[in-house]
């Protein structure tokens, strides 16, 4: 037995029959072919599935595909803009925040959520806001250090882009 989704993926409308029992992460990855978003533990521990559901961070191994029916959802992949990074993407970039990558996705998802919930986030809400994500490899500090730096790097593009506009 299927059952019909629809669900807007970095506002692509996708509809696909599925099993009721696929996972949200197996239907970006496979059905899709989504693949930036990973799986890491499947049981909700580690973060590396993380997409933001209706602009919420979620861990996608815990939400079937058929929960997702009538969503927007955005992975990794729909961030960045026109071939520019997302400010946070461009953050880890610019402070070394990954070794091996596995992680990264997810962690920079979650950071999106922080940081648009707190738009002064310190390091200790940062600290606190990603204590669902696990990484494996850096200790975490340049994670922290680029998702502390993204705060600085956002607003600074849209003053930079409303100053080119107006001249």
């Amino acid at each position: 037995m299927t059952m019909p989704v629809s669900i807007t993926v970095n506002g692509t409308e996708t509809s696909h029959e599925v099993e009721p029992r696929l996972l949200l992460v197996h239907y970006l990855r496979d059905v899709i072919g989504l693949t930036g978003t990973n799986v890491g533990c499947d049981t909700s521990q580690c973060g590396s599935c993380t997409v933001l559901i209706d602009g919420l961070a979620v861990k996608s191994c815990t939400v079937l595909a058929v929960q997702g029916d009538g969503s927007d959802i955005t992975t990794i992949e729909g961030l960045a803009k026109n071939g520019e990074l997302h400010p946070i993407q461009q953050a880890f970039w610019d402070n070394h925040g990954l070794q091996c990558g596995f992680c990264t996705p997810g962690m920079i998802i979650t950071a999106t959520e922080i940081l648009k919930k707190n738009k002064k986030a310190t390091e200790q809400d940062v600290r606190h806001g990603l204590e669902g994500n696990i990484c494996r490899c850096t200790g975490y500090e340049n994670i922290v250090k680029s998702i502390v730096a993204a705060q600085s790097v956002a607003p600074a593009k849209k003053a930079g882009k409303a100053k080119k506009g107006t001249a």
